[in-house]
């Protein structure tokens, strides 16, 4: 198979439903039921948030107290290739983050312009860690999270959006507790925390160095991910599936360095590599982040991204923001930008929501009264308009 022809469950679906083979306009991506796996709290702040939140604590470092501004800067800071400018925009909203009150109002918030998005399933992650500078424990943070969240549902349902969102609680890499955050996933588990994620710099803190975190998981029957593939190559993304057992990875974009591309021009086929073969054929997940990657230097253009290819080749692929605030983004502009720069059409944003779905970690007949009573029948209407 070249990238750029038809899949065979594309054209099954366009088969049931000649209206899927039509391109949405954004009108229609915005209506579309949605599904969400990787996208940051604290990294998906209101800009007027963040600055209330500032002025409450005295806070006085923001570089503006306007939330055009304000929204603008962090967006230019993180696409500014300065590994420095990008940090430092966590730096704001993790310091106005640091009391249970503010926790939940951002966890609140989070789902409630998440559903207004028509996203109808999210898994959102933070490192509670990060959280406890002023008095919170671990356990706090996770707590707030999860009652924001649930409060966020409510508000959500009241305007006439239906949305579910569980929490990924996060490691960091560099700082070696995520022991702790691993006990709290078994302990909030089926309380609104679906699984363990470990974040931070891959590059010479690889995830065995806290194998024991992931093997305790694996024991536990709990449910991980693992960032890798993203700032460091395959090498991460070996490790992360063979020896530490992640059951999707958290962007893994660079697996696209171990695909041999060049026979395709001339309209040969492309050749998978061994660990590429494997991660597409066991059907491993790829939370794909397009905008978040092109900050860092994945690509160069959004249809320079390797998810136009990687879902040409069947890959389990899935679309997600990452980090709202910092990319200026929502699942509606990365479903655009895949139908403007891919030629998308509704059966592909069908097929990439519900492989988002089908790897989600909640119980799998969850999963499918989602796909089948939301997604799909959701899709069907909105095609047919």
């Amino acid at each position: 198979m070249t990238p750029g022809s038809s899949s065979g469950a594309l054209s099954a679906s366009i088969q049931a439903n000649p209206n899927l083979a039509k391109k949405p306009t954004r009108k229609q991506v915005h209506a579309l039921p949605k599904a969400l796996l990787h996208d940051h709290l604290d990294g998906g702040l209101r800009p007027a948030t963040i600055i209330e939140l500032a002025d409450e604590i005295g806070y006085d470092a923001l570089p503006t107290d306007d939330p055009e501004e304000l929204g603008r800067w962090f967006e230019e800071s993180c696409n500014s290739k300065s590994l420095v400018r990008y940090l430092e925009t966590f730096d704001h909203t993790i310091a106005v983050m640091q009391s249970p009150e503010a926790v939940r109002r951002i966890a609140r918030e989070c789902v409630i312009d998440l559903a207004r998005d028509n996203v109808v399933y999210a898994e959102v992650r933070g490192a509670p860690e990060l959280f406890t500078r002023k008095g919170m424990t671990m356990e706090d943070v996770v707590r707030e999270t999860v009652i924001g969240f649930q409060e966020g549902m409510a508000a959500a349902k009241e305007e006439g959006h239906t949305i579910r969102v569980e929490s990924l609680l996060c490691g960091m890499r560099q700082n070696y507790n995520s022991g702790q955050a691993a006990e709290l996933v078994v302990k909030f588990r089926d309380r609104g925390v679906a699984g363990f994620d470990i974040a931070g710099p891959e590059d010479g803190f690889p995830p065995t160095l806290q194998q024991e975190v992931f093997d305790y998981l694996r024991r536990e029957n709990a449910h991980f991910t693992i960032h890798a593939g993203e700032a460091y190559g395959l090498p991460s993304i070996w490790e992360a599936i063979q020896l530490c057992g992640a059951e999707r990875l958290g962007h893994g974009v660079r697996i696209i360095d171990d695909i041999d591309l060049s026979s395709v021009a001339a309209g040969g086929e492309a050749k998978l590599g061994p660990l590429a073969s494997y991660v597409r054929d066991r059907r491993i997940p790829l939370e794909l982040c397009p905008t978040s990657n092109l900050q860092t230097g994945a690509a160069n253009s959004y249809g320079e991204h390797p998810i136009g290819i990687l879902n040409d080749l069947r890959f389990r692929v899935t679309l997600n923001t990452d980090n709202r605030l910092m990319s200026n983004t929502s699942m509606s502009h990365e479903m655009t930008q895949c139908v403007e720069h891919f030629d998308w059409n509704f059966a592909d944003l069908q097929r990439v929501t519900i492989n988002a779905l089908k790897s989600a970690f909640i119980p799998f007949d969850q999963r499918l009264e989602i796909i089948e009573g939301i997604v799909k029948p959701g899709f069907a209407r909105i095609a047919a308009e």
